[in-house]
């Protein structure tokens, strides 16, 4: 395959070592350079942010969009709830959109790609078709954004930047479907999982007691693990529905629930009355949490659509458990069956069914040697599909697909 050069804008790239803020598309990135690809990265600059800096062949160059007390919108940060933007970020994000789009302007004219994408229809897709530039453009969707796009308002300039976009990729077909109603051809879409990069995230037996001796939990004890934002989407609500059941019928079992978000408080609370079993240890930066994996015997998301529809793709969280040897509970919607079948590498339930839940989690936690089988099959997956090269390999022949198409309708 001919090396291509690509231009990727983004509002959200790792900052820092251990740093949280989309990592995926660092290792996306990353997967694509090893190939031979050449890919630079354009996001906003923040506070900690170089002007420019490059890492394992990617070049990452940041743009500035308004005084410094103003840089709120990107790195996780513009989100106070998933269900409501803050309105300094919708403030500034006007601004965002215009430096952006000259950042990338100036970029296509000084080099020659051969692609730009857009992380995030919106805002990021109507930014690089609004561009002017001659290049072809593609748009990759995540999660939140297609929420965004179909909001009132915005769907009418999503259909127009889908007008000019040569090239749809997303984490699940659910959200992939979602865009193209509203104006654009399935044949050009492609539904790719995220990767994993199964060097960080792994079995390692010898260093499982780390996290549990920092939590109290003993080293024989089953322990359950979930991580993610504290928000409806992720499902921990119906986690906590079913925990006083599972926490009565199996004494020795722990639960970990981190990450934070505005409905951590709420959890707390309700997880109280088994609270010497069910773990809150917060945020855990990247360098620490493949230790977290490590300390668990199963992962746990039971993934939901929250009232406005907003829902994830395909959550890294669930390949990183994967890539670490564990058995997967999960919901069968959006992204998730791309990476979990269920009784193979785990088990999908229901959306939102607290039976079905409680009925895959007491099985997982009652037989010791079906966790091994389907934790050893989740990392045979990871290892022969679902690692970063792979997906970057599939990526790669959809932009080259692209690229031809265009190059046949000029």
């Amino acid at each position: 395959m001919p090396a291509l050069k690509i231009l990727f804008l983004t509002q959200t790239y790792p900052r820092f070592d251990g740093d949280t803020a989309g990592p995926f598309i660092r290792d996306l990135a990353r997967g694509l350079a090893a190939g031979g690809d050449q890919v630079t990265i354009l996001t906003p600059h923040a506070e900690g942010v170089e002007d420019r800096w490059v890492e394992e062949d990617v070049e990452a160059i940041s743009f500035r969009y308004a005084p410094k007390s103003f840089e709120v919108l990107g790195y996780s940060r513009s989100l106070n709830k998933d269900e409501a933007i803050r309105w300094r970020a919708g403030a500034v994000a006007p601004l965002y959109s215009l430096a952006a789009r000259r950042a990338v302007k100036a970029l296509a004219r000084e080099r020659e790609f051969d692609l730009v994408q857009g992380h995030w229809v919106v805002p990021n897709g109507l930014i690089v078709n609004a561009a002017g530039i001659e290049t072809p453009t593609a748009v990759g969707l995540h999660g939140s954004d297609v929420f965004l796009a179909e909001r009132r308002g915005v769907r009418s300039l999503v259909r127009r930047a889908l007008q000019k976009t040569r090239l749809v990729t997303g984490c699940s077909p659910e959200l992939v479907d979602r865009v193209c109603s509203l104006g654009f051809d399935r044949s050009r879409a492609h539904v790719i999982p995220y990767g994993v990069n199964g060097e960080q995230f792994h079995p390692s037996p010898e260093r499982r007691g780390i996290w549990r001796q920092r939590l109290g939990i003993p080293e024989a004890a089953p322990v359950g693990l979930g991580v993610g934002r504290m928000v409806t989407k992720k499902g921990f609500h119906v986690l906590l529905d079913v925990l006083p059941e599972i926490l009565e019928s199996f004494p020795e079992v722990h639960f970990v629930l981190a990450g934070e978000g505005d409905r951590l408080a709420e959890f707390e609370s309700r997880a109280a009355g088994g609270s010497e079993r069910v773990h809150f240890p917060g945020v855990i930066l990247r360098d620490t949490l493949p230790d977290l994996y490590r300390a668990a015997d199963f992962f746990v998301l039971p993934a939901v659509h929250d009232a406005q529809g907003n829902v994830d793709g395909l959550p890294n969280v669930i390949l990183e458990a994967m890539a670490s040897g564990l058995p997967v509970v999960a919901s069968g919607i959006s992204g998730i069956p791309l990476a979990i079948t269920d009784t193979r590498e785990g088990f999908l339930v229901r959306e939102g069914d607290a039976s079905e839940l409680a009925a895959a989690l007491a099985r997982v936690i009652d037989n010791k040697d079906s966790r091994r089988v389907m934790g050893q099959a989740a990392r045979k997956k990871v290892e022969a599909e679902l690692n970063w090269r792979a997906v970057a390999g599939r990526y790669h022949r959809a932009y080259e697909e692209a690229i031809a198409d265009t190059s046949k309708s000029s």
